[in-house]
């Protein structure tokens, strides 16, 4: 199944360079690693808490990405 993701670029930079070292394409890095991660426990005690931020007043909805994006983009 064909997909978009939205990727920092550092990321995408990164991933590129190591299919590049390992003569692999990036879709099977990023299949591979899906995968591990999907296959992790996901019990309660290997949760981690997620981080709280302070908005500032901001409120956004954030099924709109592009809103959230300029709300992340006015706080940097």
């Amino acid at each position: 199944m064909k997909t978009t993701m939205n990727l920092p670029d550092a990321l995408m930079t990164e991933l590129k360079k190591r299919a590049s070292e390992e003569h692999r394409t990036v879709t099977s890095i990023v299949e591979e690693s899906l995968r591990r991660h999907l296959e992790t426990d996901r019990s309660p005690q290997h949760r981690c808490a997620l981080p709280t931020w302070n908005s500032g007043g901001y409120r956004v909805d954030i099924d709109d990405k592009d809103a959230v994006w300029d709300v992340l983009d006015d706080v940097r």
